[in-house]
């Protein structure tokens, strides 16, 4: 016998991808933390040694996170992040093919508050990043501190994430077989301290490590740029020489993370929160860009090749900007 469910109500629908999304917000925000004193606290209970033999299995796969990660197809394939999708909504947009024998490294642009276009396009199934590109297998690089955290770290390689270290990227890029894309957020954590809606302030002007990365191993350069991605929440004014940005500034050279103050709105009311607002977020996948490989290139050909890769970005914005409701006389913008 065949037993078969009703849909869902669209109000119970909206609740459920409400609370994935506060719950995907929150859980990042604290998950830190409360991994880090579960840890600790275990060691003080009958319950010991679970601690301790994480502590043992931790270190025995303390290179994992530089060599590809260990990804779960379960965890990337969750109902959870379908949710997700569907509360902004965010789509995925394919402009040209990626040959699934080779390499790629991706600049995604820009990093947002926190970055929720590159996290769901690339450590999940939800937008079905596997039937656009076949073969291919992302990688997303997240800040190597976030691998240090015991449990954590676990989470963030099921999903595909891996550490934003050299030798990390090497691994991915160098692999013979293909078939591997490596994204890199290129203006890190301090670009989210420009995240604010309408803006289209980049920070590229100066970083150059991912082409001179791209040269050395002979790999595509493809520009993404992810429309909406800094509209889902409000910053409170910071700018450059006001207190604040000086002491958040002075924070990330500390701690290797921005600490952007932001808002949105709440889980049952529209006023204020933590939740970001219901904005849609379409991410375009642009062409990839040709690159020679050179083991040790000259400054001047970094240039060129660095060059070459914001024309494109440029131009990728521009052809698809009226179509997300872009300003026609608003233009990227490199610091």
């Amino acid at each position: 016998m065949k037993i078969e469910f009703a849909p869902l109500s669209v109000p119970l629908q909206r609740r459920l991808q409400t609370a994935s999304v506060a719950q995907w917000v929150f859980s990042f925000l604290g998950l830190a933390q409360c991994c880090t004193v579960a840890f600790i606290a275990l060691f003080f209970t009958r319950f010991w040694l679970v601690s301790a033999l994480y502590a043992a299995w931790w270190f025995i796969d303390r290179e994992k996170p530089s060599k590809g990660g260990r990804r779960i197809h379960t965890i990337r394939n969750s109902v959870v992040w379908r949710y997700m999708r569907d509360y902004f909504p965010i789509t995925l947009v394919k402009t040209a093919e990626l040959d699934p024998r080779q390499n790629y490294l991706v600049g995604f642009h820009p990093h947002g508050i926190l970055a929720a276009g590159a996290f769901l396009n690339f450590c999940t199934e939800a937008s079905g990043f596997s039937t656009l590109f076949p073969g291919i297998t992302p990688h997303l690089m997240m800040l190597s501190l976030w691998f240090r955290v015991p449990f954590l770290r676990d989470c963030l390689m099921s999903a595909g994430l891996v550490s934003s270290d050299k030798e990390s990227a090497s691994y991915v890029l160098q692999k013979l077989e293909g078939g591997n894309m490596l994204a890199i957020i290129v203006g890190g954590a301090q670009e989210a301290l420009d995240a604010r809606p309408g803006s289209c302030t980049l920070l590229l002007k100066n970083r150059k490590g991912f082409v001179r990365l791209a040269i050395e191993h002979g790999t595509p350069l493809v520009p993404i740029f992810s429309f909406g991605e800094n509209d889902l929440f409000e910053q409170v004014r910071n700018p450059k020489g006001s207190w604040l940005r000086q002491l958040q500034h002075r924070l990330q050279q500390i701690m290797g993370i921005s600490l952007p103050i932001f808002y949105a709105r709440g889980i049952f009311q529209y006023s204020f929160g933590l939740v970001p607002y219901r904005r849609p977020i379409c991410t375009v996948v642009g062409k990839p860009i040709p690159v020679q490989r050179k083991h040790r290139p000259s400054e001047e050909e970094v240039d060129h090749v660095h060059q070459k890769y914001l024309d494109e970005l440029c131009k990728l914005f521009e052809e698809h900007k009226a179509k997300y409701n872009i300003p026609e006389d608003r233009h990227l913008e490199f610091i």
